[in-house]
């Protein structure tokens, strides 16, 4: 179920500008983020005038009350139905301690209505919230139109955006990564910098293959979470070409990795595959990790612990699954289209039609009766985002790049889960990817959300970012 999110909102004010717009503008911006299911915390008409933050007092009020319910505001909204009181709003933010995404918004003027009584003078007055939130240190977004009224649809574009990088920035700045297993030998392209991760509040939580061997190996085929596994495995994609002893195997796999998750506090998971589980386990864990990302809690292989980030960004703007894919194919000689596949564990949210089938590719090394658990089907067409970050531990930074296109039905006959992604000017993407030397896995989610999950990415958490083709609606 999505969650609720809470605004701090600071209606700005100023004295020798028509103060009765405060009262106006207050009652008008919490009657939208009620209508929009937003919960509010704000100055009372009692605590300052209106309710609104005019003088020092008025912000050191403001201040004591966003820092009192600090854990609960998940972002701050500045609203100027006047011009405002730019040190008074900027102080606000610094006395409540708080770090979160911040939207300036202003109230236009009516053309036909700018006498001294009701002139608001919001379009000046912005830019000097604008500026003292920049001398004061304070990170901040703005409106897609300078002046906004707050009932408008555009501004509904402008929260509905903002509630997504909210999302997305405390979602990522509180992960917690369950790496399980050591990366493949042969995939030098998923190293990462934990240290770095550890900067922006992402902690990775590490555990060996054998662990998750020792706690299988404890189990029995009638345990109850073991067979309420496998109900679900067998109520989430058609079985009936696997053998029941792989689907135990998995079963015992999910409870495992699953009580792993829930021990050690962690949201996500990258997972080794290639190709220690099939060799001394015998299955692959892709439905298992199907699933994971199917209820919002990404799953990567090849323990590309940066692809399960770029997947979970995604997932919170969008707050629907997210995969990791291959840019694995050219699609004929269209240079905006490619395939885009993996073995695969694509949440079934991705598919047309699926089925638990075997993995063609590691069959033909460790045998096929090693290999059940790939969910196997066409992907869907539909809008597509997509997203990679990577830790350049060169430069001590995180990077990436993000984007739109589009997955689309042009035939296509392969194996595992793929479909064919069409992309605006898709060389020059190619061409960026191998000119920075990005991997070859990209995020990706039925959805338009490049534009909230970069703002969140470049101007909160501070990553590097390329954004291919960019616009903003």
């Amino acid at each position: 179920m999505k969650k609720q999110l809470t605004f701090g909102v600071i209606v700005g004010n100023r004295g020798f500008f028509p103060d009765h717009l405060a009262k106006e503008g207050r009652d008008e911006i919490l009657g939208v983020l009620e209508k929009a299911g937003i919960r509010a915390i704000t100055l009372k008409p009692e605590d300052s005038k209106f309710g609104s933050v005019e003088t020092h007092d008025d912000a050191i009020k403001c201040g004591d009350l966003f820092r009192a319910h600090r854990d609960e505001i998940d972002g701050i909204i500045v609203t100027l139905p006047n011009f405002g009181d730019e040190r008074g709003i900027a102080d606000s933010i610094r006395y409540s301690k708080l770090d979160v995404p911040v939207l300036v918004q202003a109230t236009p003027d009516r053309r036909d209505d700018m006498k001294i009584t009701d002139r608001r003078d919001s379009f000046c007055g912005k830019m000097s919230a604008c500026n003292n939130l920049m001398q004061y240190g304070i990170k901040y977004s703005i409106t897609a139109n300078h002046t906004v009224s707050p009932s408008s649809a555009a501004f509904a574009k402008d929260l509905d955006w903002f509630e997504k990088v909210c999302r997305v920035t405390n979602g990522l700045r509180k992960l917690r990564i369950g790496a399980i297993g050591a990366r493949p030998q042969a995939f030098n392209t998923v190293r990462y910098s934990e240290k770095l991760l550890e900067r922006y509040g992402i902690s990775v939580v590490t555990l060996d293959l054998s662990d998750i061997f020792g706690a299988i190996g404890r189990m029995k085929d009638d345990d109850g979470e073991v067979k309420a596994k496998l109900a679900a495995i067998r109520g989430y994609v058609n079985t009936g070409a696997v053998p029941e002893a792989a689907l135990i195997k998995m079963s015992k796999l999910g409870v495992a990795i699953e009580r792993f998750m829930k021990d050690t506090h962690c949201t996500v998971s990258a997972v080794q595959c290639w190709t220690s589980l099939e060799e001394n386990f015998g299955v692959v864990p892709c439905t298992v990790m199907s699933m994971m990302s199917e209820s919002l809690l990404p799953a990567a292989c090849e323990t590309d612990v940066m692809g399960t980030v770029s997947m979970h960004a995604l997932a919170l703007a969008s707050q629907t699954p997210s995969a990791l894919l291959d840019w694995n194919n050219n699609y004929g000689d269209d240079p905006d289209k490619c395939v885009c596949f993996h073995c695969s564990n694509l949440p079934k949210h991705f598919f047309q039609d699926v089925v638990m089938n075997f993995q063609e590719i590691i069959a033909g090394t460790v045998g096929k009766e090693n290999t059940f658990g790939t969910c196997y089907g066409r992907v869907k067409p539909g809008a597509m985002s997509y997203v990679r970050f990577s830790t350049d531990d060169y430069r001590g930074k995180i990077r990436g790049y993000i984007g739109e296109g589009e997955f689309t039905n042009d035939p296509l006959e392969t194996f595992g889960g793929a479909g064919v992604a069409k992309i605006p000017h898709m060389q020059k993407l190619l061409h960026e990817i191998c000119e920075q030397g990005f991997e070859h896995h990209v995020a990706a989610n039925f959805s338009n959300v490049a534009a909230p999950v970069y703002e969140a990415a470049i101007r909160y958490l501070g990553w590097e970012m390329h954004w291919h083709e960019r616009g903003r609606e």
